[in-house]
């Protein structure tokens, strides 16, 4: 099986499933089960599926017996093999299920399900069934199948009489000659106990001796002959048996071709009726088939937690956007979201129903992911290294029909560059056209995502109060690990927290790079010419120190408010430089800036910045522009904010 099918656990659908067919044929079946790929195909199993769920609710359980070993009774027919009371009885339990089937899915034509007319299929052949009911009784050949064997049986019986009758007078005329007052049976043969003192006293056959030694089993010579009749009687017996035995394979053999198509028909039902009960067990819903990317769950739960005790998903991806970057805390259940949306693709495409109330999908010629660490020991693979193998793999096999899901994207190294191939791996992602989701706890991709066309921001939500994960997807919003909150309301030494607070958003930092805002405001209103010129000295002092400070593109983090910006204007005049944080542009001094990542380890040699810093509208007006001269188009520039 597709490896990428095992991790999410497609494979353990498949075995619940199974668990619900009663033909080993049909299980056999559902273990080879792939997503369909033509819609027609996915169309017609999922309204099978919603067919048997309906006929079941209204119906009640199908009368469905599990075949097992029929087909290998047929072929022992073929070879011309006579069939054994237990293989009769068998193939009696099918044939009495396939009346009960017919009858069943009879009533449900009402409904007008078009699964319920496969009953009609189905040959009755009550001269096989009604036979063998009459002939055969737990699983041997009834005494009262032919008049012949009654009367050999009833012939045996009172010979076993006439043979007891004279043994038990033997035992009790000479009781003294045996270590026993009753009759022993050695083989077919019955006996009597026989002190070893008394053998000679006892004429007749000894079958057997005891452990010890003092007591032999002996035939009197007296029912012997009764014993010969027995004998005799057993091979007519024998005999009539095997008659009435092929007898009954003939007949069997006789409607072999009915009987096979009546299989089929209750195998095509079983696995219908193997879906329905899945859906059943699961809360399942049918859902709807879209013929564009878009991806669409409401209140879907992963069919392999506890229902009882799990978040509903939300989730939507599609039209205009085709990438989703999930963010949150650790445990938060961006990992199971994860899996929830592959796994339901492969489910439906397999014509299964998926507990979601409403769901829409496409069909995806590949559901493709990279999810866990992946790490082995036998490969030598490191997790990063594993990483990487898989997301080698998923991009030479995505294309616009896929689904990637990628699981914390570019972790494992360097936070710097695996934010980079993090970047890089989500823009060819978006090159190709496909429907991605993805993992991570970079706030760099956050911005990235917010900012670039046809991706979107979620969010599992987190309860900082109790400090708690909701499992709770929010569309439209960044999340936050939460690391250092947790860790200080959980009683981590405050110093401790403090601590990484400062390596994590500090760095180097001297003291007065944290110096609030307004410490550095530069005075508007009038100074004496002595300020004044001071003030022009410390502008020019400060243009000269820091106008190589930064580039365009790089990430860069503003104090006090820690905010995540890029650089898109490096004049620095009076040591302001243009940040673009969030949805907005502004100036900001130097002192409050801090190098995060720099610009040529996020993007590639001559990257078109505009992409980020300008509007769709006008990229598309400047290309007009450049092309030929149109006093219709319109360049509209955005207001920058100013502070120091």
């Amino acid at each position: 099986m597709n490896k990428m099918y095992i991790t999410l656990e497609y494979d353990k659908i498949l075995e619940k499933l199974a668990s619900f067919a009663q033909s080993e044929k049909v299980k056999e079946k559902i273990a080879k089960l792939e997503p369909y790929q033509d819609e027609m195909l996915v169309t017609t199993h999922i309204t099978e599926t919603s067919d048997a769920r309906q006929i079941i609710e209204n119906y009640g359980t199908p009368p469905i017996v599990s075949m097992s070993h029929l087909n290998d009774i047929l072929k022992a027919i073929e070879k011309g093999e006579m069939l054994s009371p237990e293989d009769l009885y068998n193939i009696r339990l099918f044939l009495t299920a396939c009346r009960r089937m017919k009858s069943y899915l009879l009533k449900a034509e009402s409904s007008n399900h078009e699964l319920a007319f496969i009953g009609r299929g189905m040959e009755l052949i009550d001269e096989v069934e009604s036979e063998i009911d009459r002939c055969i009784r737990n699983n041997a050949v009834d005494s009262k199948a032919t008049i012949e064997l009654y009367g050999m049986i009833k012939k045996t019986e009172s010979l076993h009489e006439k043979i007891k009758d004279k043994l038990n007078s033997m035992l009790a005329s000479h009781s003294h000659y045996y270590s026993d007052s009753y009759i022993v049976k050695r083989g077919n043969h019955f006996t009597l106990p026989v002190k070893k003192e008394f053998k000679k006293q006892v004429e007749g056959i000894v079958y057997d001796m005891s452990n010890s030694g003092n007591t032999v089993f002996v035939e009197p010579k007296a029912v012997t002959r009764f014993n010969e009749q027995l004998t005799m009687l057993e091979i007519e017996t024998d005999n009539e048996i095997r008659k009435i035995l092929y007898t009954l394979t003939g007949l069997c053999e006789t409607y072999l071709t009915v009987i096979r198509l009546n299989i089929e028909v209750m195998e095509s039902l079983d696995f219908a009726f193997a879906k329905a009960k899945l859906s059943m067990s699961m809360n399942g819903y049918a859902s709807e088939i879209v013929n564009h990317p878009y991806i669409k769950i409401r209140e879907g739960i992963h069919p392999l937690l506890d229902q009882e005790n799990v978040v509903p998903l939300d989730f939507e991806l599609g039209n205009h956007q085709s990438c989703l970057i999930i963010t949150g805390p650790n445990t938060g259940g961006k990992t199971v979201a994860l899996k929830t949306v592959g796994l339901f693709s492969l489910m439906l495409q397999s014509g299964l129903h998926i507990p979601a109330k409403e769901s829409r999908f496409c069909l995806f010629n590949h559901v493709l992911c990279d999810i866990g660490d992946g790490q082995s020991i036998s490969e030598n693979l490191s997790t990063f290294s594993s990483h990487m193998k898989n997301i080698i793999d998923i991009l030479a096999k995505a294309d616009e029909n896929s689904l990637v899901l990628l699981d914390e994207l570019g972790s494992g190294t360097d936070p710097a560059e695996g934010m980079g191939l993090a970047v890089a791996i989500l823009e060819k992602l978006k090159t190709i056209n496909c429907l991605a989701v993805a993992t991570t706890h970079y706030p760099e991709i956050k911005i990235f995502a917010k900012e670039t066309e046809g991706f979107v921001n979620a969010r599992m939500a987190f309860d900082r109060e109790n400090m708690k994960p909701l499992y709770k997807m929010e569309i439209g919003e960044a999340g936050e690990s939460c690391a250092l909150y947790i860790a200080e309301k959980l009683g981590l030494d405050m110093n401790l927290v403090n601590r990484a607070k400062e390596v994590s958003y500090q760095g180097d930092m001297t003291k007065d790079f944290i110096i609030p805002i307004s410490e550095f405001q530069i005075q508007t209103e009038e100074v004496t010419s002595a300020k004044a010129k001071k003030k022009t000295e410390y502008k020019k002092e400060i243009e000269k120190t820091v106008s190589d400070k930064f580039v365009i593109g790089d990430c860069v983090i503003v104090y006090p408010q820690k905010e995540i910006g890029i650089i898109f204007d490096v004049n620095a005049k009076d040591g302001n430089f243009g940040v673009k944080i969030k949805n907005r542009k502004t100036y900001v001094n130097h002192k409050r800036l801090k190098l995060n990542i720099e610009a040529k380890d996020l993007y590639p040699d001559n990257y078109d910045f505009d992409v980020i810093f300008d509007t769709v509208a006008n990229r598309k007006a400047n290309k007009k522009m450049n092309k030929r001269h149109d006093p219709s188009v319109v360049i509209v520039r955005e207001e920058v904010e100013r502070k120091p």
